[in-house]
């Protein structure tokens, strides 16, 4: 388990699934954490993925469960492990809307930067995410990540096309960082 200042990153419970369930099925939270339009996911579903995420020990992908004041509250992880680059890129959906722009996706990305440059030796972590995420992008702006391209009306969200923002940050950055 990783700890933050305001959130512990731990394993998924089957526990976690039915506040999960209903994560993924609001269309406020989907719109912000993902490139196709949300679809209805059912129970079945979720319990399947994760099972078959469970069972694979040897999966490089580094899920973790975002729990705060003994809730589980989102997810959060690195995924897309590039060996010979040394880079990985970062994923975090904080479903629980009571703890929107309070700081506690910051401690998240904080200390999933600290596990993946200090345990997991990447020199690189990437993220992609939608333009109109104007609060996770100062979040991971915050957190010493910076532009590094993007795709101009790339995904239709919402009713409109949105632009898809590229941004990273290296291990050497993030060690000289102003705390």
């Amino acid at each position: 388990m990783l700890f933050g200042e305001k959130v512990t990153l731990r394993p998924f419970k089957k526990e976690d699934l039915l506040r999960a369930y209903e994560f993924e099925n609001d269309v406020e939270t989907r719109l912000l954490a993902q490139i196709d339009p949300p679809l209805p996911l059912s129970m079945a579903w979720l319990e399947a993925k994760f099972e078959r995420q469970h069972n694979m020990a040897d999966d490089p992908v580094a899920w973790f469960a975002i729990e705060a004041d003994d809730k589980y509250i989102g997810k959060c992880g690195l995924n897309a492990f590039r060996q010979a680059d040394q880079t990985c890129e970062l994923g975090i959906e904080i479903g629980n809307k009571a703890y929107w722009g309070k700081g506690y996706g910051r401690d998240a990305v904080n200390l999933l930067l600290d596990y993946a440059f200090r345990l997991r030796n990447v020199r690189k972590v990437t993220l992609a995410t939608s333009s109109h995420n104007e609060r996770a992008i100062r979040a991971y702006r915050a957190c010493g990540f910076v532009e590094e391209g993007r795709l101009h009306e790339q995904q239709w969200c919402n009713g409109r096309y949105v632009d898809w923002v590229f941004m990273g940050i290296f291990r050497r950055d993030w060690e000289q960082r102003d705390l």
